[in-house]
């Protein structure tokens, strides 16, 4: 930092030089500022003449490190009553890569150093450049013209000898977006351990097939408890409480779900509602959370990525469960898959945000980006429930939604035990072979997020599963049996660019609510449909329980093509 000092009328300040109009700025230093219009005397004039010309001489293109300047241009004649044209500004000058304050420092303006900061930052904004044309006779100024013009800048602030590493450039909405693809990850992670650890447990406690089914949907009663008020909760006090207080009481019940299980079925059942608690806030407080966080142009990418971590969580999930009870036995998956969640829960604390606004490190570029390219929504006190439950195409999203789950919650608990009893592959078959369907659906979520049309996606979210289902009874071979689940749950993943989307299409201001009453049918759909499954089997067989599936499937399609919509229909 260079400073200059003047016994007359000069004014210190840190911010930037202005002499005869021009601007140059050095951070982290004493400023020098010279107002022409207070200049009422020779030695004003002479300080004014000396600096433009040391500014003018030292200012120089340096091409070999590819900074441009443009230097000031002085136009100045003499005559008897000395006659002063001030410096015209033709080119702010750009830099576009880092340098020393030792350039600033030939300018020869130093009294005195100052220490600059370690870690320097480069700022890019516009600035406003004023050249005024000054007549000095005698000791009076008489103004001639004035002209404005405005440039762009980098101004560039102390050390910048250091570049910021790459992760910290990394965009923070898209931190945002990783972070609740995690917490998805965890989440499935969590929900399908105990589709392979049911079969062992069922062995040593002696469960039949409904028992298994009631076990399997009680997780469903705690997570449809919580779906309407997380929306509404999240709303209300934002998106990172709401997500944080889910994973934390999640993993805390699946820790505690062995314990249960060792006193007792009726113990078992409270804690699988428990963890139903925790994980039915999710969705909804992910929703919240990215309505504010992305610009409308990102939005089907970002849900398509979040989305997706469910289903690399069933592939995670599956994958290590098998590994995990034979080396350490059946309780291991539930210690180690809890365990998980509180690394993530600090993450959180650190670096998530319900809102942009609320960011204090968040960029000025990358704010206006995102509040530019996002619908503002203020915090919501009041739901209008009788506006929201009087539109049909809220109605087709709840119905749509309760079809599709019915069939989604039926393959990701019942999967394991359709591999073991009927294709007859043992426990690591059955969870490594579980794996593939979930690996298509995290592939073609994505794949999906980049195709804007959420009318035919979701109608190939909807015929897809219901078409291979139907082929699951005509086939011979376990592999073909797994190829027709593999491509029946990749068509699945199209509905996250449709049906998963349109909560924030039609009504963005409630996106939390609104995703809140759909899950909750979806949720109904987990709770009657897993638990009937088991009691199916009893009486009848897998053919039947796909069938099912493939009416609502159909009833879906029909209702989402002819009521919905992706045009905003609630302010």
């Amino acid at each position: 930092g260079n400073s200059y000092r003047s016994q007359k009328d000069l004014s210190l300040q840190r911010g930037g030089i202005s002499v005869s109009g021009a601007s140059v700025t050095q951070y982290g230093g004493w400023i020098v500022k010279v107002p022409l219009s207070r200049c009422q005397n020779a030695m004003h004039s002479h300080i004014v003449s000396s600096l433009e010309e040391r500014l003018s001489k030292q200012i120089q293109t340096f091409d070999n490190k590819r900074e441009i300047f443009s230097p000031l241009s002085r136009q100045s004649s003499c005559c008897s009553n000395f006659k002063l044209k001030a410096c015209k500004r033709r080119h702010s000058y750009l830099s576009s890569a880092p340098f020393s304050s030792s350039y600033i420092e030939q300018f020869g303006l130093s009294k005195r150093k100052h220490r600059q900061p370690e870690v320097g930052k480069a700022n890019k904004f516009r600035l406003c450049y004023k050249s005024e044309e000054y007549e000095f006779a005698e000791p009076n100024i008489d103004k001639l013209k004035s002209t404005e013009v405005t440039g762009e800048a980098i101004l560039l602030e102390g050390n910048l000898h250091q570049i910021s590493p790459w992760w910290q450039q990394f965009p923070k909405r898209w931190v945002i977006v990783l972070l609740c693809f995690t917490a998805f990850l965890l989440c499935n992670m969590d929900r399908v351990n105990m589709s392979i650890a049911i079969l062992p447990m069922s062995q040593e406690f002696n469960w039949n097939s409904a028992t298994v089914g009631l076990i399997q949907s009680s997780f469903f009663w705690g997570y449809l408890l919580t779906q309407i008020v997380g929306g509404i909760w999240a709303d209300k006090v934002g998106g990172k409480l709401v997500l944080g207080f889910g994973v934390i009481w999640w993993s805390i019940a699946t820790v505690l779900t062995p314990v249960a299980a060792k006193l007792g079925l009726p113990y078992l059942l409270v804690m699988r509602a428990f963890m139903g608690i925790g994980e039915g806030v999710a969705m909804p407080a992910m929703n919240n959370i990215l309505s504010k966080w992305i610009p409308v142009s990102e939005r089907s990418r970002s849900l398509a990525l979040v989305y997706s971590g469910m289903y690399l969580g069933s592939v995670t999930g599956l994958a290590f469960s098998p590994f995990l009870i034979h080396k350490f036995g059946w309780p291991s998956v539930f210690y180690s898959f809890g365990s998980l969640g509180s690394i993530w829960f600090a993450l959180w604390l650190r670096k998530a945000y319900s809102t942009p606004k609320d960011d204090p490190d968040l960029g000025a570029e990358e704010k206006r980006l995102i509040l530019g390219g996002s619908v503002s929504k203020e915090p919501v006190t009041v739901i209008p429930w009788k506006l929201i439950l009087s539109k049909a195409p809220v109605w087709a999203l709840i119905i749509s939604h309760f079809c599709h789950n019915w069939g989604t919650f039926i393959l990701l608990t019942w999967m394991p035990t359709y591999y073991n009893q009927v294709l007859k592959f043992n426990l690591t078959e059955s969870g490594l072979l579980c794996v593939l369907p979930w690996l298509t659906m995290a592939i073609f979520a994505n794949i999906g997020g980049w195709i804007a049309d959420t009318l035919i996606m979701q109608s190939i979210g909807f015929l897809g599963p219901a078409f291979f289902l139907t082929q699951l009874s005509h086939v011979r071979t376990p592999a073909m049996a797994v190829l027709c689940m593999a491509c029946s749950q990749g068509c699945d993943a199209f509905s996250q660019s449709g049906l998963y989307s349109n909560h924030q299409d039609i009504g963005p201001r409630y996106a939390g609510v609104l995703l809140g009453l759909s899950n909750t049918a979806g949720v109904l759909a987990g709770v009657f449909g897993t638990a009937a499954t088991g009691y199916i089997l009893q009486r009848g067989s897998w053919n039947d329980v796909f069938k099912v599936s493939v009416v609502l499937y159909l009833i879906g399609t029909l209702v989402w093509n002819i009521f919905s919509t992706g045009e905003k229909i609630l302010d």
